[in-house]
Order: C-alpha cells, then structure tokens, then sequence
C-alpha cells in the first residue's frame, strides 16, 4: 500500500468544509464534490453564524479521502477552500466565561504549589 493509500488517524466519511461563498448553492455543491465519488448528503450552513460552511457525506471514507486531498486549498468561485474530516470532539464549544473561569482556578493551583504570590 503507497503512502498516499493510507489513511490519517481522524479520516471519515463526513469532511466539514470551509470558506465557500455565501451565494453558493447545494446543486453546485454536489457538482463539485460529486467528481470524487458517490455523495449521502450535503447540508449548507444558512444562518449567520454557519454561512460559508458545509458538511459533505459521502458514501464511502476512500472518496471522502480523495475528495479532501484534491479539494483542500482548491480554488472555487475566487475562493480557496478549507476541507478537513468532520471532528465532534473538537468542535465542542465551551463558553468563554467557563473556559476562563478553569484557566483561572488552575493557574491558582499552581500558584500554589509553587508558592507564587
């Protein structure tokens, strides 16, 4: 099996893509993605926040692989595109306050530990 064959610890069939126009519709999605083998599902974003952002399913993780590989940094509609493979655990949102507020509880820990005022 080539090196280009294999595949990275976090492949999967659902790539989460990045940087498309706003104006961008599902029809052309497919057009685009289909090229690299049979697609389940595309779901746009459509609210503010997710504008620009797409999930893309395929059908199987070798076509999701290629499509990652020729797509990701390609050039569509005068927009460089960002594809990467869905990740649910990093895309956990915390909030800020939260994140903010254990930062400072362990940065008092250590204070401590080390005896720092």
């Amino acid at each position: 099996m080539s090196r280009s064959n294999k595949l990275a610890p976090e492949a999967n069939r659902i790539l989460f893509v990045k940087n498309l126009p706003y104006n961008v519709d599902t029809p052309t999605l497919f057009e685009l993605f289909g090229k690299h083998g049979p697609i389940r599902q595309i779901r746009a974003g459509n609210s503010n926040t997710t504008k620009g952002t797409a999930y893309v399913v395929y059908e199987d993780v070798m076509d999701a692989k290629n499509a990652c590989d020729r797509l990701n940094g390609f050039n569509f509609m005068n927009r460089y595109l960002v594809v990467l493979y869905h990740q649910p655990e990093k895309m956990k949102v915390t909030s800020a306050a939260d994140d903010i507020a254990t930062r400072q509880e362990n940065l008092e820990k250590i204070k401590q530990e080390h005896g720092i005022d």
